[in-house]
């Protein structure tokens, strides 16, 4: 759990009784009632007193890390929704609601219907064996030869496809039998493999413990994949198990030795897990241009609840390994992490007892994006004048998980995806202080992917923030070209793109407190997030009151194509 912490807000805690029933349990900072009782107005949406009444509800400990699919995931898109039914903005999910289904799946494995054996023994899941998961479906190896192939390296070099086509091929791993897990063996039918039943790869002496804990928790939500031929299926077994498939000792073994047949079946279980965009429109005031879109989306979701740690001390080491890795430019090694050490009195001192924490809040992960758009929307809404162009709002599942939620919707959207000018994606943008990154401070703001598709987009937003009283300082490092944290094709601007979609993707960057049970929202930067905010509500604004279409002059690499930075 969030360890108890200052609540500025819970001696005026007003709450109406929907956002009660959507959030119970919340300690949030505050609710709606006394800022609902004012007449609504564009300046108040961007206030730091708004933006903290949201995100003190969506990063709660009530939402458990808001992971998709689960009920801390619905009161957070309940929320969303709510509110932007307040504002007016008109559903654009599916059967007239704000909710756009994303059909994720967890797989897991059925213990009880996989047998794993020779004619004369039988083999027990998680002592002598473990399946690596398959996604797809899986090719039998009931009663298959065994055939020996060395290392894998050694059998992709030396064996044909004639010796192991519908056979199972037993090797021994490359890297070493312990330490490896079944997730980082799983092989693939190709080359002189094609045509394999199975393979079999020998690990140590025992299995690792992670691996079959794995196996029997399931995968994490995937989508559905497209349907495909059988694969061969990837089991990774301990050194007694190999021993017992042979009549003679590993050791004395020569590539393409047969073995016994090997009996039984692996079985695979799906079991829906059913997460959701929240998709709203605001439409536009012209009525030759309001059936274009200007998409503004961010990522609801966060990473769940993570192993119990004392807040304090793991804030304060991430924080000395954080400093370490912006003076030396580089990951530090296992060898300089280890080096780091963090005074335990002083923070006894400070914070008192250890407290304890398990929930990964999300607060600038990406609920700052998140409270972010809520105020744009409700900005929109309370203009007197509104945009030409119609306002898309898209709050994206799943981004934690592979950009799942964008990718469905961009796949399967809710309005013409040709009728989509632009998307400006917000992810992370809450922090941006000088103790949280490099050359940070209050006017820092990255850019990624602004004039990758579109040059006058991303002239655009220059041009905007050009026209304020305190502009932002643009940072483009991390949009170069190969650069290897790959920002461009981590957040959900790149299922867009891949469509040809011109994108804008704004964050005031990684901290260290990135994916971690103290990303709260007592250390977010409200009057910078407000700044964000309201530049890319500015910059919407502009592309939605232009008379043409922003100009793609970039390559448009197609929706199945691999994202390169």
């Amino acid at each position: 759990m969030r360890f108890p912490s200052m609540n500025r807000w819970s001696s005026r805690l007003s709450v109406g009784a929907m956002i009660l029933t959507l959030a119970s349990g919340c300690s949030s900072r505050g609710g709606i009632g006394e800022l609902d009782q004012r007449e609504p107005s564009v300046e108040r949406a961007f206030s730091v007193e708004s933006l903290e009444r949201h995100l003190y509800t969506i990063a709660d400990d009530s939402m458990m890390g808001r992971f998709p699919g689960t009920e801390g995931d619905r009161k957070a898109t309940e929320y969303i929704a709510a509110e932007i039914e307040g504002y007016g903005l008109e559903p654009a999910g599916e059967d007239g609601t704000y909710f756009q289904r994303v059909p994720l799946r967890r797989r897991v494995l059925v213990e009880e219907d996989t047998r794993v054996a020779t004619s004369d023994e039988e083999f027990t899941f998680g002592v002598d064996y473990v399946p690596a998961l398959a996604f797809g479906p899986v090719r039998p190896f009931d009663g298959r030869e065994i055939v020996f192939g060395g290392t894998t390296i050694e059998g992709r070099q030396q064996l044909e496809p004639g010796d192991v086509a519908g056979k199972v091929v037993v090797m021994l791993s490359a890297r070493g039998g312990e330490g490896i897990g079944a997730r980082g063996i799983r092989m693939a039918a190709s080359g002189p493999f094609t045509d394999v039943a199975a393979f079999v790869i020998v690990g140590g002496d025992e299995l690792p413990a992670v691996n079959v804990e794995a196996q029997r928790r399931g995968s994490g939500p995937t989508l559905p994949r497209p349907e495909s031929e059988p694969e061969p299926l990837t089991i990774l077994i301990t050194r007694g198990m190999a021993a017992r498939l042979f009549d003679e000792p590993l050791e004395e073994l020569e590539i393409g030795s047969a073995g016994k047949n090997l009996e039984g079946q692996v079985v695979f279980a799906d079991h829906p897990v059913m997460a959701r965009n929240v998709v709203a429109v605001l439409p536009g005031s012209d009525p030759e241009l309001r059936d274009e879109y200007i998409a503004i989306g961010s990522h609801s979701d966060h990473i769940g609840v993570r192993r119990p740690a004392d807040h304090d001390s793991l804030r304060a080491y991430n924080g000395a390994l954080w400093d370490l890795q912006n003076e030396l430019d580089r990951r530090p090694t296992a060898e300089e992490r280890a080096s780091i050490e963090v005074d335990m009195e002083a923070l006894r001192q400070e914070f008192g007892p250890a407290r304890i924490d398990s929930i990964a809040n999300g607060a600038d992960d990406n609920g700052s994006g998140t409270v972010a758009m809520l105020a744009i929307a409700e900005a929109l809404a309370n203009s007197e004048v509104k945009p030409r162009r119609s306002i898309l709002f898209v709050w994206h599942t799943a981004e934690e998980l592979g950009l799942l939620g964008s990718r469905w919707f961009t796949d399967h959207p809710t309005v013409p995806r040709e009728q989509i000018v632009a998307h400006l994606n917000m992810d992370m943008v809450g922090r941006g202080a000088a103790q949280d990154i490099p050359g940070g401070g209050p006017a820092y703001l990255q850019l990624v992917g602004s004039r990758r598709l579109s040059t006058e987009l991303g002239d655009l937003v220059e041009e905007v923030n050009a026209e304020w009283e305190e502009p932002f300082e643009f940072d483009y490092t991390f949009d170069a070209d190969g650069h290897p944290e790959r920002i461009y094709c981590r957040s959900d601007h790149w299922s867009y793109a891949r469509y040809g979609i011109p994108i804008v993707f704004f964050t005031t960057g990684l901290h260290k407190d990135y994916h971690q049970v103290t990303d709260e929202p007592q250390y977010i930067d409200y009057p910078h997030m407000g700044r964000v905010a309201r530049l890319v509500h500015d910059v919407a604004r502009r592309v939605a009151d232009l008379d043409h279409r922003v100009e793609i002059d970039g390559p448009v690499l197609g929706p199945d194509a691999r994202c390169v930075q």
